[in-house]
């Protein structure tokens, strides 16, 4: 098995000897489906149009007529996705004995705010699941400060401005939104609702604000330009194939489709050790994405990550192949996971639309800087050379959860800020609806800090409304942010588990 694996998706034959090797999830997931039809327990999480993606054309084998595939030769279905038991938690009797009682979850009306939603996704959604969306590289400081560098930056209101009416309207990228939000590309959405991106891109409407479609996906790329009403709008994110064609053939269908936007990750050529993801693995269909094959002597263990990262994005891209990608395509070409202000600026000497400050919400490299702290070096750099908010867009993503935190970033230059996780959590906890009611909320504190900050619009709020003397010091001492202490799951030493 392990010298000669095929593999039948979907009616189609794949050669995936090589690929298993690579697996994300390992290669057990695919050695133990060799020889049969594992469509069954490969829908459930991946788009049907991975293989496309990822796959050289000559590892299709061909069509099989799945009629004459016998019924022991067909992977049944995966347990895990029949309705999962109710989580139960402990509470205490009166008597002061611990008892278990089943999880409620409260009604939406109840969510007050990203964190809320945070706290019930943890408590609905699988465990493996949850690993997968909630960890971030190493030790986590990274995942964390994204948040709590927001909390470095002050706020320097102005008084008697005239802030009766509040037009927090914009536009991203020419795109016109509600607010200057939109929601960044997150791998895989069906682990937390089964509607998966279908039900991110309705809820993108609903709200008023732009969605970036995810390579990686639960949903072919079909499905989720279907579920787009005639005017919609929506940008797509996208890893660079080492079969460059795959790449081009993806990105050509984005543009004949209407996509206006193109975001290409560029802070990935290895993945970051997940940990909290590694001890909790999801290996029900592969989709995690940290390499662990079960036979110790087939793979170098230390280099799984990479092997399951290069399988399907490009870690030989670099700056020369910037001119290729700006020929491909008429869509407006921006770098996602720009980190320093001489990337940013070499992007914008490249002829680029734009960039993210983005550390891949700190599940790459840990201790690097939160977006929101490299954004005042960036806007200074790029300013300097030319660049205005016209020819050259920035944006940032991580750690927002307040619209507090959105007004800190709109003041310090950027055009707008990606949320990922609010998205995926409020998905998990109450669908579609969820995710609208969790933007209503972000509006209502952003209308609240423009009003008190005395900024009428978005054009109006400038590096002048806040203070960052403390940004990037690190060393302030902050009163103790609740919410975060009581959502935040930490990671758990072997010993313990």
């Amino acid at each position: 098995m392990h010298d000669d694996c095929w593999v039948v998706l979907y009616g189609k034959a794949y050669d995936l000897t090589k690929f298993a090797k690579v697996h994300p999830g390992g290669a057990k997931l695919i050695t133990d489906a060799a020889g049969m039809d594992a469509t069954a327990i490969f829908d459930p999480i991946h788009p049907k149009d991975i293989m496309d993606k990822l796959l050289k054309p000559a590892l299709t084998m061909g069509v099989v007529d799945t009629t004459t595939i016998k019924p022991e030769h067909v992977c049944k279905p995966p347990e895990a996705h029949k309705p999962a038991p109710k989580k139960k938690k402990a509470v205490k009797a009166d008597d002061g004995a611990e008892e278990e009682e089943e999880f409620k979850k409260p009604p939406l009306a109840a969510m007050l705010n990203s964190f809320d939603f945070e706290s019930v996704a943890r408590e609905v959604m699988e465990p493996q699941a949850w690993g997968y969306y909630s960890s971030g590289g190493d030790d986590e400081i990274t995942l964390r400060d994204n948040h709590l560098a927001f909390q470095r930056i002050t706020m320097r209101p102005r008084i008697l401005v005239n802030v009766r009416e509040i037009d927090m309207t914009t536009k991203i990228l020419g795109v016109p939104a509600s607010l200057p939000l939109y929601f960044t590309a997150t791998a895989l959405a069906k682990l937390a609702h089964q509607e998966g991106e279908l039900a991110i891109v309705k809820a993108a409407k609903k709200a008023g604000v732009p969605y970036m479609l995810p390579t990686l996906s639960s949903y072919t790329l079909d499905e989720m330009l279907a579920a787009r009403t005639p005017d919609q709008v929506v940008f797509s994110q996208l890893y660079v194939n080492p079969e460059r064609s795959r790449s081009e053939e993806y990105v050509a269908k984005l543009e004949q489709a209407g996509v206006q936007a193109l975001f290409v990750t560029v802070d990935a050529p290895q993945l970051g050790r997940r940990e909290k993801d590694m001890r909790n693995k999801f290996t029900q269909q592969g989709s995690d994405v940290q390499g662990d094959d079960e036979d110790e002597g087939a793979v170098d263990r230390s280099q799984g990550a990479t092997r399951a990262i290069s399988s399907y994005i490009d870690p030989g891209l670099n700056w020369e192949d910037v001119p290729w990608l700006k020929s491909i395509t008429k869509m407006k070409v921006l770098l996602k996971g720009v980190q320093c202000a001489e990337d940013a600026v070499m992007a914008y000497k490249s002829g680029l639309a734009g960039c993210v400050l983005s550390n891949h919400g700190g599940r790459q490299l840990d201790t690097c800087r939160p977006g929101i702290e490299v954004l005042p070096e960036v806007m200074e750099a790029v300013r300097a050379e030319g660049a205005t908010k016209e020819n050259f867009a920035v944006f940032i993503d991580g750690g927002v959860r307040r619209g507090g935190d959105v007004f800190k970033a709109v003041a310090l230059g950027a055009q707008a800020v990606g949320v990922g996780r609010p998205v995926l959590y409020s998905l998990a906890s109450y669908g579609q609806n969820g995710i609208v009611r969790m933007v209503h909320m972000l509006q209502d504190e952003l209308q609240m800090v423009m009003r008190l900050a005395g900024t009428p619009n978005i054009p109006s709020i400038t590096e002048k409304h806040v203070i960052t003397t403390n940004l990037a010091d690190h060393i302030v001492p902050l009163p103790i942010d609740n919410l975060t202490h009581k959502t935040y799951q930490g990671l758990e030493p072997a010993a313990r588990l």
